[in-house]
Formats: C-alpha cells, structure tokens, sequence
C-alpha cells in the first residue's frame, strides 16, 4: 500500500529527478469520536504479523520522523504512524497539549482501524506518548520500542531553567496574536533544524500550530515515568543515539536500567539519527523490534 509522493529533506533540490523521489504509505484524515480529526498512514498487516504504532518527537511529524524507515517496516509489519496533537496535520484543539491525550489519541485511532494490539514506538517526545499508553491501555500494548527518549527530561538546574522559560512561553502565546505566534514558530523550528531541511520538510513544519508545540515543550519537561517505570510488565527494547545533544545518553540509558529485561541497540548518531544516519537507525530499529517480539512469544496466533 503506497501512494503520496514526497521529497526528503535531503533531496529536495533535486526534484526533477524521480529516482530521489520519496513514496510514502496511504495516509488519510480520520475522525476520532469526541477528540477531533487527525492524519495518519496505515498500512495493514501482512497474515500473522503484529502492527508497528509510530510515535513521533516533538516539533516533528509522523512522516518528517519515520519516512527513512517506513520502507523496512512496510511489508515485514502492519503500520499506523499519526501526527500528534498540534504537530501537523494532527487534531486542532482548544484544550492545552497534554501527552496523556495525544496517547488517548493514539487508542482511538487504534479503536477506529479495528487494531487490538500494538508494539508502540517512540521517538524522543514519542517515548513518554508510549509508556502512557502502556499505563491507560496496558492491554493494548504487545511491547515498548523507546527510540532517543528518556523517563524525565527535566533532572538537573539547567533543564529546570530551561523548561520554566518553555512554560512561560506557553503561558504567554496564548495572548500573543496568532500571525506573531506563527512567526515565533517557524523562527524556533528554523533553527532547531539547521541546513538538512528543504522543500518538503519545511512544508510540513508550516502545518504546525505555534502554540501547541510550545505547550508540548512544557508538558515533555514536566513528565517523569520514573516512580512507575519499573513496573512495566510488557518487553521493552530502545534504540540509543551515543551522540545526542538533546535526550544524553546517561539518561537514556538510566530508563532501561529500571525495566526490567530491557534490551538496547545503539546508533553512533546525533538526537535526529532517524533521518541523519538512516541505515544504522533502521536496522538498530528492526533490531529492537525483533527483541520485544521474541520476548513476546508473539506467533501468528497472537493476532487473533
């Protein structure tokens, strides 16, 4: 199942050129009852094999953070990846951003699709949207992939520091008008994602709400699984990014040591190896994905 066609940020200056052309899995709108309309790519699963549920990071999208690596999932697993509250083309709401609703969100779409369970994927802000599902929806999870996150974000005076400034923000945009909201959101995005953006990236970041995402900001310094991360009782497996300048790796690191069984594989990259070092990222993913799996004793069985 396979249809947009897309530039990747890297190959964007090349559009004439088919062969560098990016072909993404169907995606759609989807009306969740009482919660409101998001976008999401599904792909259904192959007979007996269990449906991957991609979570994205912060200031991204489902398909700026998976498109390197739809390619190997697709084919191997079934796939929902949606944007998240704020982020893209996710649902626009009055409420504050909170991650338990972009969680809620994601067991919606779940219920909508008819999918019953789920290895859940987490990409940085992803990681606290999937520990929460497992703890609201714990029969919904199969497994835990946790992929450059963390069980808290805000441990030492310089997060702390730096997460009031965000919740300021947040407070603030709410009267600031929305032109001067959107001008402050492209300026923060721009220059959190450097030269590697092109055409199509820079398309899907203009979708973002300004607000939301500052308010997401807040609500990602203000999560902490750590006083119930160990009581995680489905197989967890992480992908570790060594050089990341944003989630380090001690702390990545330190959510594992309480879980459990927890199992990692690491990608020598920086906090956005998922497009900057594709390949290694892709197979450390498939890696993980593999370990939950088998610890899951999933057979065809399973998705009955």
């Amino acid at each position: 199942m396979s249809g947009d066609a897309a530039i990747a940020p890297r190959e964007a200056s090349q559009q004439d050129d088919q062969q560098n052309r990016l072909v993404l899995p169907r995606g759609r709108h989807y009306e969740l009852p009482g919660r409101g309309r998001t976008f999401a790519r599904v792909v259904e699963a192959p007979p007996g094999a269990p449906t991957i549920l991609l979570l994205h990071g912060w200031t991204a999208t489902a398909d700026l953070n998976w498109y390197s690596s739809y390619s190997a999932l697709e084919g191997k697993y079934g796939l929902v990846a949606l944007d998240h509250r704020g982020h893209g083309r996710g649902i626009r709401s009055r409420r504050p951003f909170r991650l338990t609703d972009c969680a809620d969100d994601a067991v919606a779409l779940l219920d909508e699709l008819g999918i019953d369970r789920v290895i859940a994927v987490g990409y940085s802000m992803g990681g606290p949207i999937a520990q929460l599902i497992w703890r609201r929806h714990p029969k919904r999870v199969l497994g835990l992939v946790m992929c450059a996150t963390a069980a808290s974000f805000s441990t030492t005076k310089q997060d702390h520091v730096r997460f009031a400034v965000i919740g300021t923000l947040a407070q603030a945009a709410k009267v600031v008008p929305r032109a001067l909201r959107q001008l402050i959101g492209s300026q923060l995005l721009t220059g959190k994602s450097g030269k590697d953006l092109r055409q199509w990236a820079i398309g899907e970041l203009r979708r973002h709400d300004p607000l939301k995402l500052i308010q997401a900001g807040h609500r990602i310094g203000l999560f902490d699984s750590r006083r119930w991360l160990r009581t995680i009782d489905v197989p967890v497996s992480a992908v570790i990014t060594t050089s990341d300048e944003v989630v380090s790796v001690s702390r990545q690191r330190d959510m594992l040591e309480v879980i459990p069984g927890a199992t990692s594989h690491e990608v020598e990259g920086s906090h956005t190896a998922c497009v900057g070092k594709p390949q290694e990222f892709r197979e450390a993913l498939l890696s993980a994905i593999t370990d939950v799996l088998t610890k899951s004793n999933w057979t065809e069985a399973g998705a009955d």
